[in-house]
């Protein structure tokens, strides 16, 4: 399709297109930006919501959760061009990714005090979840999506735990070697 076909179809003078993007792929990359930043948004006020009281894993899966309920489209985008033929769209949908890894593994390692190694894995696991619940969510209705979400929050609240007894065991192993060595 062409950027003329795309502002033909969008009801908007071409020419209004061509001053802002080259060409579709500039388009498309732009669209790959905005959705990735919109639910980065959306996702920092989560955390902003969870500073004033409540469940850290269960407002971040309910904040997603809304924006794919409010925003299929952008999402389908995501997914779709994560695996596409594009070698820049995948690009730019692996660059949304690793911001999200990166944000989260910044909170975890500030909230739960652990290295960045383990917040960058724990984080990666979790976006890795939550982004295929999401594809999930896109073609369920209310119940099976209210069953999803409680099967994402006992899934993060796994990978978190593990993440944070798999740290202690590490300690302790340190700890341990240590002693010896006195």
């Amino acid at each position: 399709m062409s950027l003329r076909e795309v502002a033909r179809e969008a009801g908007i003078a071409p020419t209004s297109f061509y001053r802002h993007f080259r060409d579709v792929d500039e388009l498309g990359l732009t669209m790959v930006d905005e959705s990735g930043l919109m639910l980065r948004q959306l996702m920092r006020q989560a955390r902003q919501r969870i500073a004033k009281g409540g469940s850290v894993i269960r407002t971040s899966v309910s904040t997603f959760m809304e924006f794919i309920g409010n925003n299929p489209n952008a999402f389908r985008l995501l997914l779709r061009e994560r695996s596409g033929t594009s070698a820049a769209f995948r690009a730019a949908v692996a660059r949304e990714i690793q911001h999200f890894i990166a944000e989260l593994a910044d909170y975890l390692e500030i909230e739960n005090h652990m290295p960045r190694a383990f917040t960058e894995a724990q984080a990666e696991a979790m976006v890795t979840i939550v982004f295929s619940a999401g594809a999930e969510a896109l073609d369920v209705g209310i119940e099976q999506r209210k069953q999803l979400e409680e099967r994402l929050v006992l899934q993060l609240r796994m990978i978190s735990k593990g993440a944070y007894y798999w740290y202690r065991r590490e300690q302790e192993k340190l700890a341990h070697q240590t002693d010896e060595g006195e």
